[in-house]
């Protein structure tokens, strides 16, 4: 498929997706949400790819938010019709979207993340961010409902205080604080994010790509559970991983002392 709003491209087993639209500081509009859509479901359906980076083009931005001057005009009204209603339901799901990627998502964040920006970039797994970009919730200065998953996000970032601090004040912060309260996980230079980005996605990529994602689901499903459910989890997935192929080949290669090669199976 060819995409206009982002860009996706393959290497080595890591799927690479860029926010492009640099001249709206990579807003979300419905074009990219939809074509946002299909690269999830494309890389969930491709065993092959084992790690996902999300960026942004250009240096500004990595997301700013919706973009307000794409809502429809039939939002505004007292009865939005359907065609507004979907379109709101396309970009409000799009961390969501992400979020369900099943492998592991490093957000290289080469810009300010800003609202659903924000909210995109945590539902990603890891985050290396510039150490010039900034992170804030704006949308109540503008009357708006958060909705864009930024409300279950980023408490169970940070906690509830400081995310009601973030949401209520409408405050920006620095990359410095915003790594300290745990938002980003790595701070580097502007011009060096995606390379950090792309030697933490290969790190975890030599690892089994089987047992990344049920680390994973292990890991996003658990929180919604009690503890002694979680546990049940992770033990069955733990079982399953015990009948395939690249758990054999991992014993193996330890016991050879040498790489595993594992083909996902």
């Amino acid at each position: 498929m060819s995409y206009k709003a982002i860009a996706y491209q393959k290497r080595d087993h890591i799927g690479y997706i860029t926010l492009n639209r640099p001249e709206a500081a990579n807003a979300i509009n419905v074009q990219m949400a939809m074509e946002l859509e299909e690269v999830c479901q494309r890389i969930n359906e491709d065993k092959d790819t084992t790690v996902a980076v999300i960026t942004g083009a250009g240096e500004k931005a990595f997301c700013s938010g919706e973009d307000l001057n794409q809502f429809s005009d039939s939002l505004l009204g007292d009865a939005p019709s359907l065609d507004a209603l979907k379109e709101f339901a396309l970009r409000y799901n799009v961390s969501a979207m992400v979020g369900s990627i099943e492998c592991p998502v490093v957000a290289a964040i080469n810009g300010d993340a800003l609202g659903a920006g924000l909210a995109l970039a945590l539902s990603c797994d890891l985050r290396v961010a510039s150490a010039e970009a900034l992170f804030g919730v704006p949308d109540l200065t503008r009357g708006c409902f958060l909705a864009s998953g930024i409300t279950q996000w980023l408490p169970r970032m940070v906690g509830r205080g400081k995310a009601m601090e973030l949401i209520l004040t409408a405050e920006t912060i620095g990359a410095p604080e915003a790594h300290r309260i745990g938002l980003v996980h790595q701070l580097v230079p502007q011009q060096e994010v995606l390379s950090e980005a792309e030697k933490l996605a290969k790190d975890v990529a030599s690892k089994g790509p089987l047992a990344l994602r049920y680390v994973k689901e292990a890991v996003n499903k658990g929180l919604a559970l009690t503890l002694e459910q979680g546990l049940r989890l992770e033990c069955d997935l733990y079982m399953i991983l015990q009948t395939t192929h690249d758990r054999i080949e991992g014993v193996t290669a330890f016991r050879q002392k040498r790489q595993p090669s594992f083909t996902g199976e």
